[in-house]
């Protein structure tokens, strides 16, 4: 069974950074595509990043530039490096893949942006 857990949110103010980590178990990420998602209050849950089983990787246009997704092969592990935070970014941080065609998402991490 595919599990992922997510890691690492939290309270942080404008203009700083934070790093979250999705971990798997029974499945390998490096052959699969991982995405973050995220949900923000009142709001429908929108696309973040994604890093493809080749490596390629793709962001949502307004965090272009800030965050970076990137994969532990030997952890693991996804992470999004998020910096210049801004209060737009607040929201449940979810973890997504899809296994033999079946869609996994983890439980989420919080992430507030506020001064």
């Amino acid at each position: 069974q595919v599990q992922l857990v997510e890691s690492g949110g939290g309270l942080v103010q404008p203009g700083g950074s934070l790093r979250l980590s999705c971990a798997a178990s029974g499945t390998i990420f490096s052959q699969n595509n991982v995405a973050w998602f995220r949900q923000a209050p009142g709001k429908q849950r929108e696309f973040v990043a994604a890093i493809h089983s080749g490596g390629t990787t793709n962001y949502l246009i307004s965090v272009k530039g800030r965050f970076t997704i990137s994969r532990d092969n030997a952890k693991n592990t996804v992470s999004l490096e998020m910096n210049s935070l801004k209060p737009e970014d607040t929201a449940v941080y979810y973890c997504h893949t899809v296994v033999r065609g079946i869609t996994y998402l983890g439980r989420g991490t919080q992430v507030t942006v506020s001064s």
